[in-house]
């Protein structure tokens, strides 16, 4: 058990636990499952949170003992992603292994459209068999104590202790690609061995976080016809992030317009200026496709500018250089965000 439960505590739990039978357990008052992944038929919501922004670390190999202060163990790889958190804890129903649990999740999750990026089970996770749910995903710091309808025991506990004698520990993290952002879910389950709430007991624990990121250049949008005219002047070049593309397409989506608008205003105010529409990728594929889907996507710039805003077919030239030239590391998805993007570049 972690380190909260003192002698103290425990004699209060004994006291206060339901010691014969068990009341009827309920969802958390207002929680609900996330809209993209249902839970595991038969479980009950002990607890919810949902946070609009936050960062998760996703552990995507397993733990090492840490020396770093109040840090007892780290994932040896990892990827630190943000957005919206929600983190939903389940009690599975009786005589359901973690296995039987995980497998279910594993299965939906890919009917979803989700890739896996990391699995383990018991000490392959790390350590020892529980610790990283003890040690990592649910410490004292991460921990939930919402109080469900008939849980017994003091109101919060049978929450807040979830995961105090795990055993037979299972691990999936997941994601889902979107144009509009990434999902990743973590799925941990584990079997509850702590014997003070009849609710938990010998039941799987599933701790489910699912991240609903937002691309970075939804946030590097909007730059106007003077933004781009002074860093063309500057550098001979601009960066553009408000130009979307529909996954592993050249196809330009709506939300685009703007800033096509005032590349089509750049061009109004100075009639020499002719450019290279560059298109530029992150590293997830090949090179050969990357190259191509980079031109492609610059020629539909082009195409579009010429159609929809009448500029002279001969002031743009369509060029793709794939993933070429990164203006940040391809190994997180805030760098991959970065490299997705279209230059202009004076001719």
């Amino acid at each position: 058990m972690r380190a909260a439960g003192s002698t103290l505590l425990a004699v209060v739990l004994t006291v206060l636990a339901a010691p014969e039978g068990r009341a009827q357990l309920q969802d958390m008052t207002g929680s609900q499952d996330h809209p993209l992944i249902s839970r595991y038929a038969g479980s009950i919501i002990l607890a919810h949170d949902t946070r609009e922004f936050d960062e998760f670390v996703l552990p995507l190999g397993p733990l090492v003992r840490s020396d770093a202060p109040g840090a007892t163990a780290e994932p040896s790889e990892s990827q630190r992603v943000e957005g919206r958190v929600t983190r939903i804890l389940y009690v599975a129903p009786e005589n359901r292994s973690p296995l039987e649990v995980l497998r279910n999740y594993e299965q939906e999750l890919s009917k979803a459209g989700f890739q896996n990026m990391y699995a383990c089970a018991g000490v392959e996770c790390g350590v020892e068999d529980g610790w990283l749910s003890e040690h990592y995903l649910y410490t004292m710091a991460r921990e939930l104590s919402d109080a469900p309808p008939g849980a017994s025991g003091v109101p919060g506990q049978i929450s807040e202790f979830a995961f105090s004698f795990p055993r037979d520990q299972r691990y999936l993290v997941s994601r889902l690609a979107r144009p509009e952002g990434n999902v990743y879910a973590s799925v941990y389950v584990a079997t509850e061995t702590f014997n003070h709430f009849p609710e938990t007991k010998d039941h799987a624990l599933v701790l489910l976080d699912v991240i609903e990121t937002v691309p970075m250049d939804s946030d590097m949008v909007t730059v106007d016809a003077a933004a781009m005219a002074r860093d063309i002047a500057n550098t001979g070049r601009v960066a553009l992030y408000g130009i979307h593309f529909d996954t592993d397409k050249d196809d330009i989506r709506p939300e685009s317009e703007p800033t096509l608008q005032e590349i089509a205003g750049l061009l109004q105010q100075d009639a020499a200026l002719r450019l290279y529409v560059v298109g530029h990728t992150d590293n997830v594929g090949g090179f050969d496709y990357n190259t191509d889907l980079s031109r492609r996507r610059a020629s539909s710039v082009v195409d579009y500018l010429r159609s929809r805003h009448g500029v002279q077919a001969a002031r743009l030239t369509a060029a793709g250089v794939g993933m070429l030239a990164p203006v940040a590391p391809n190994d997180t998805e805030e760098g991959r965000a970065k490299n997705r993007r279209v230059e202009l570049v004076r001719q």
